[in-house]
């Protein structure tokens, strides 16, 4: 309901406003992914710093090829939009973004003077058909994949391994993320373990690797894991998890923030762990589309969201991690409850021994065993696949019980329904 009057007030302000679109500002980012009280600040600093006023429309999206469909395919005039990382890829190699101008005149450009360099480098390695990524796009949030998992029944040293996804001793106790790409890039690191630690292979010769070989070798083991898996799920497990329906998740990082502290304030003690292995970074960013219309807000807009004292609200609410490298952002978020941990990579050489959660920033060993994401193209189809073939062998022992409570569920209200409809009469048929 809330989504639906959303919705309908932008529709309201897009008609009344459709002779002046040059004072509307188009945004499509993730659902729940901002601190929402700072939009009518960013219009109030907007016309404060260029002395024109703007309107922000403000609409989200649950899945990253939703959004890029209604921008490839309908020619949507969103203004700025927040794809993942390997979309970003595939809009830069379509030629679907414009050029970020970081000419603000006075206004402080918080994109540049904040960024961390960590980001940077890893937007320098999207593959952009020649474009580089730090020129048509801004980092947002970040993170990690890896195990969130329940100290009481699992080991730190079990959850070492990607190979704990396996292990029948966690049988229907383990939820994997619906989302092909992340779980194929966990478990082809795995897979070429003993060739990452020989130097045959470099993880990010591993990214880039959709081959029929490696599709077949990942297959082979998720049916190996399929036996143990209680659920595949794109937001349910971290729930699971903290009700101690689930012992193990192949997760991101933010959700895992999430659940741990949920749990803590019932007693349940969950951790997450990034695999000796190797594991990946993920990256949502700020572009302006090809069909953007107030390009001029939309640079202003990335600005603004790059301004520390608006990176730290809208972390606190969303509880991801911002891809901001300023000091101000270091120092809202260390906490003497951890241990000190090295962040140079991240805020620079002075970060070398800091107190943050390590599950919100890793520190400098563990990052160098991660790796990134790539859009694979015209494979794609191979992948997604792989994956419905994956999950649609057979059912864990908890889908099946799902499964029947629905069907239970459905014959009775079929009954119900049949008795309804010769009482009164139904008029139609189906």
């Amino acid at each position: 309901m809330k989504k639906f009057f959303a919705i309908a007030a932008a529709a309201v302000v897009l008609a009344a406003c459709s002779g002046d679109r040059d004072h509307i500002l188009k945004v499509y980012n993730w659902s729940d992914y901002i601190d929402e009280s700072v939009i009518p600040e960013f219009e109030a600093w907007y016309e404060e710093q260029t002395g024109e006023p703007v309107k922000v429309i403000y609409q989200t999206f649950d899945i990253n090829e939703t959004m890029l469909s209604k921008i490839e395919k309908g020619h949507e005039d969103y203004d700025v939009v927040c794809p993942s990382d390997y979309i970003i890829e595939r809009m830069l190699k379509s030629d679907l973004l414009l050029p970020l101008d970081r000419d603000f005149g006075s206004t402080p450009n918080y994109i540049d003077d904040n960024l961390s360099p960590y980001i940077r480098d890893c937007f320098n390695k999207i593959e952009g058909g020649g474009k580089n990524a730090n020129d048509y796009s801004v980092g947002y949030m970040w993170g990690t994949t890896g195990i969130l998992y329940n100290a009481k029944y699992v080991t730190d040293e079990e959850v070492s391994t990607w190979d704990v996804l396996r292990n029948p001793k966690f049988a229907d106790k383990i939820f994997i993320k619906d989302s092909a790409r992340d779980v194929f890039s966990q478990i082809i690191i795995y897979l070429h373990r003993e060739d990452l630690a020989a130097g045959k292979v470099t993880l990010d010769e591993l990214m880039l690797d959709s081959s029929d070989e490696a599709i077949a070798e990942v297959e082979n083991f998720m049916k190996q894991v399929k036996p143990q898996v209680a659920g595949w799920e794109a937001d349910f497990g971290k729930d699971q998890m903290t009700q101690e329906r689930g012992w193990l998740s192949l997760n991101w990082s933010g959700d895992g923030v999430w659940a741990i502290e949920e749990a803590a304030e019932v007693g349940v003690d969950l951790r997450y762990s990034l695999p000796r292995e190797g594991f990946t970074v993920w990256f949502d960013g700020w572009v302006i589309p090809k069909f953007a219309v107030n390009t001029k807000a939309a640079k202003y807009w990335i600005n603004f969201m790059s301004r520390p004292d608006i990176v730290i609200r809208n972390v606190e609410v969303t509880g991801y991690v911002s891809v901001s490298g300023a000091q101000e952002v270091l120092e809202a978020f260390t906490d003497e409850e951890y241990e000190a941990i090295d962040l140079s990579y991240f805020f620079g050489a002075e970060a070398d021994s800091v107190c943050v959660n390590p599950v919100l920033y890793p520190d400098r060993a563990d990052i160098e065993r991660s790796a990134q994401e790539h859009d694979w193209g015209e494979r794609t189809p191979y992948l997604v696949a792989m994956w419905s073939r994956v999950k649609g062998e057979s059912a864990s022992s908890m889908t099946m019980i799902v499964v029947a409570v629905f069907i239970v569920a459905l014959a009775a209200f079929g009954i119900y329904t049949k008795f309804f409809k010769n009482r009164k009469k139904a008029r139609k048929r189906r």
